[in-house]
């Protein structure tokens, strides 16, 4: 690998060829302990052991390389990212965090830098949290947080977390084994696409992430008076779905007057769902997310406030209860600043950006201090076969990745 060309070409096919391991013959399927799961462990340590690294699964079922210092008590650097991939998934979404971070230490190898800390690169088996329904399944048992109710936890064919951890040839009992102590980490690095259309808008090839979105969810039920929908005249209804309508334009409208907090109805249900049947109930969730906690609640106050107007109004009941609720996440301005450095000593304009998006990083900012770079994508399209990135751009993530190693002080 003489040049960073070299190198993302040799990146973006090892890419092509994990994004083929899929539980689905139609479509990028790849979910926590998974035999396709086995796979891409086995695939990604092969090619850490190419680069140099000594391998090793933890009890979580993570895969882990290291690059060695010579100084056996050394901090540890990690990079890392997800090999889990959604339903119907893109190639790059998490993949590239983790194969990226295995190039750079080849390159780190073949340069014979001398290292002042453990190169470390870890491969989450969970982020998505499409199998168990609990995301960051992976990242949080590096923090020693596995409560003991997700044994129960069951996937769409009845199997419980504990039950296939087994057949993996883990056991739940010892994932402990799995939680690093913050102490001797020095920072956690994350490399990821963007997931939207910033970066490409700027026409910049990677960007800094000041932070990480913190998340709320909300389920919302909206109870009315089913009813004939020829025999009640229009001034008598109360329209559990003319009522939910308002309330879903309402968020729209009172969340753009916070800056930087964005909101979304994603999923709404309609009993008794006749043509001919005036809508009695109507269900609907909330996601509201910003990297600003007290922005965000503040936002969410003014909603609530305002839909139970609404739900007066109309003569209908409202309720509601939380079913997600994460914090925000601030990057380290330590790290976010090398990273910055890095990008201008590459030829590349600085730029800073928040995520939107749940990432690893969100558990190991728990255990120290984290930082992510992002890499631009094809029309901020992500989750999706349609995610892409071109190989210049991996080139350039990289080099910036590989210039902040070699000069990251601590």
């Amino acid at each position: 690998m003489s040049n960073y060309d070299d190198a993302a070409a040799l990146t973006m096919a090892r890419l092509e060829m994990l994004g083929s391991v899929s539980q689905s013959d139609k479509f990028l399927d790849r979910r926590y302990l998974s035999e396709q799961h086995r796979q891409a462990n086995q695939l990604t340590a092969n090619w850490m052991n190419e680069a140099g690294m000594g391998t090793w699964q933890d009890a979580a079922g993570n895969i882990w390389g290291r690059l060695e210092s010579a100084v056996p008590e050394a901090p540890r650097l990690i990079f890392g990212s997800h090999l889990d991939t959604v339903p119907n998934g893109g190639k790059y979404d998490g993949m590239l965090g983790v194969l990226a971070p295995v190039t750079i230490a080849a390159l780190l190898k073949g340069e014979r830098h001398a290292l002042p800390f453990h190169l470390d690169v870890v491969g989450f088996g969970d982020e998505e949290g499409t199998r168990f329904g609990s995301t960051l399944l992976g990242s949080r048992a590096l923090t020693g947080k596995w409560p003991d109710d997700w044994r129960r936890m069951k996937d769409a064919d009845g199997i419980a977390l504990e039950e296939a951890m087994q057949q993996f040839g883990l056991d739940f009992d010892k994932v402990s084994q799995a939680a690093i102590s913050g102490n001797n980490v020095l920072a956690y690095l994350e490399l990821h696409i963007e997931q939207g259309p910033v970066l490409e808008k700027h026409n910049l090839p990677v960007g800094t992430v000041t932070g990480i979105a913190g998340a709320r969810r909300l389920a919302f039920e909206v109870t009315g008076m089913a009813g004939h929908a020829g025999t009640v005249p229009m001034e008598m209804r109360q329209d559990a779905l003319c009522a939910a309508s308002a309330m879903v334009l309402c968020i729209q409208q009172t969340v753009r007057q916070y800056t930087g907090v964005v909101a979304t109805v994603g999923s709404m249900t309609v009993k008794p769902n006749a043509v001919n049947v005036i809508p009695g109930q109507a269900n609907f969730t909330l996601d509201i997310r910003s990297d600003d906690n007290h922005r965000r609640d503040t936002a969410l106050e003014h909603i609530l406030h305002e839909l139970n107007n609404l739900a007066m109004q109309h003569g209908v009941t409202l309720s509601h209860h939380v079913t997600h609720d994460a914090g925000a996440v601030q990057c380290a301005p330590h790290l976010q600043e090398a990273l910055m450095e890095a990008t201008s000593a590459c030829g590349i304009t600085p730029f800073s950006l928040p995520s939107g998006a749940g990432h690893d990083a969100m558990a190991m900012a728990d255990i120290g201090p984290v930082a992510m770079l992002f890499t631009r994508c094809k029309g901020g399209i992500s989750h999706h076969p349609l995610e892409s990135i071109t190989q210049d751009d991996v080139a350039a993530s990289l080099a910036v990745l590989h210039h902040m190693v070699k000069h990251l002080r601590f």
